[in-house]
């Protein structure tokens, strides 16, 4: 029994590296092709996701009896194209991750190398930053501004970059307090490197690679709360396809045409679990190199 459970245990050790690296070629795979259909999509929607036609409402999708050729994912209870909006829910999906991750970025990279690096009154000021943020509840806050200021793409974009800062500052603090003590840090302070010098091309090239992982948790979890407010009725306004206000708009449908809420749900499913595998595995590679 146990010589038969050494290679076992042996092989499963080999599939397990091999299993990581599809995981991360699959979310590479679908947070390529979900950039390229937001980049692309006006050239990719066979209708106008707009165009209203009551004459044309609630067709199912092209695996159900009742389909129509030239709508393939069916239309919504307006008559609209569902694949066309679809196409464009991924764009706005992406555009909210992106700009979300670069603003929330910018923010939280910042504070958390200047209170890595300075230390002292810098950090305890960061420090009291990062806990005032960790005790805000995030959706109510979210929920509120957009009700006070009112719903659009830019607001839900500006909320959601000065809400989701906090991972970045946490990790970029950690990250420079343990390099501001090694001997390339010191050996370009006594070179006369100023410190923005310093800062930018020494301590924040050597935190990149955790920070890319931290950019993509924040980018699956920026298009969640996006979907999550737009259902609520307060995120992207209509007639702007978004995930989120489909899924809202079909809710009343769903036991009559499930498929109205089923592909939006099913959509933004699986980009956040493409964006989760990807980051998942840039941790993993990017940890073996630095142990390299």
């Amino acid at each position: 029994m146990t010589s038969m459970s050494v290679p076992q245990t042996m092989r499963a050790e080999r599939r397990l590296p091999a299993l990581r690296h599809l995981a991360t070629l699959l979310g590479a795979l679908i947070v390529g092709a979900a950039l390229l259909i937001a980049i692309f999509a006006p050239y990719l929607v066979p209708h106008d996701p707009f165009a209203q036609d009551l004459n044309l409402r609630l067709i199912p999708p092209f695996w159900m009896d009742g389909s129509q050729p030239m709508h393939l994912l069916g239309t919504d209870q307006l008559g609209r194209d569902y694949l066309s909006r679809l196409i464009y829910g991924t764009r706005v999906s992406m555009l909210i991750g992106v700009l979300t991750v670069i603003a929330s970025g910018l923010i939280g990279i910042t504070l958390g190398i200047l209170g890595g690096f300075y230390g002292g009154r810098t950090d305890d000021l960061v420090m009291f930053l990062i806990t005032c943020r960790l005790s805000i509840p995030l959706i109510l806050v979210a929920l509120t501004v957009v009700a006070l200021v009112g719903s659009s793409l830019t607001v839900v974009i500006l909320t959601l970059g000065l809400l989701l800062w906090d991972r970045f500052a946490v990790v970029a603090r950690a990250t420079t307090m343990q390099l501001r003590s090694l001997d390339y840090i010191a050996a370009a302070q006594a070179a006369g490197a100023s410190r923005a010098h310093v800062l930018l091309r020494e301590v924040l090239p050597n935190i990149a690679h955790h920070l890319v992982v931290v950019a993509t948790l924040e980018m699956a979890l920026a298009i969640l709360l996006e979907a999550a407010l737009s259902f609520l009725g307060l995120g992207v306004p209509p007639p702007l396809p978004s995930w989120g206000l489909m899924i809202a708009e079909a809710k009343e449908y769903m036991f009559f045409s499930p498929w109205v809420i089923m592909i939006p749900g099913v959509a933004l499913f699986v980009l956040v679990l493409g964006i989760n595998l990807l980051g998942d595995g840039l941790r993993d590679m990017l940890g073996a190199e630095l142990q390299r």
